[in-house]
């Protein structure tokens, strides 16, 4: 079994295998409070000039991963399913 610190995954390129976009580089995990799974990954979206203006994220649901490689996070994501996965609001940590 292969272990991942956070900051090792925020290194990571998030790439869609359906178009081979770039989704760019992960800056948080979402946990259930509940029982601990992790749910999601949260990938930062700039919009705007020199990233000034609305900010968004994406919300990876946790079963759309594919594979986690070395340096590679590999999800599988139809066009639909990315607009769906596009949240506004901020994953900045405070």
């Amino acid at each position: 079994m292969r272990h991942l610190t956070t900051s090792e995954m925020e290194c990571m390129e998030v790439i869609n295998l359906c178009d081979g976009g770039k989704l760019g580089f992960p800056n948080a995990l979402e946990l259930c409070a509940d029982d601990g799974r992790v749910t999601a990954l949260l990938i930062p979206r700039e919009n705007g000039f020199l990233g000034l203006g609305r900010s968004e994220h994406y919300r990876i649901p946790w079963c759309r991963i594919e594979c986690i490689g070395e340096d590679t996070i590999l999800v599988k994501l139809t066009s639909a399913d990315l607009s769906a996965c596009l949240v506004k609001g901020s994953t900045r940590k405070k």
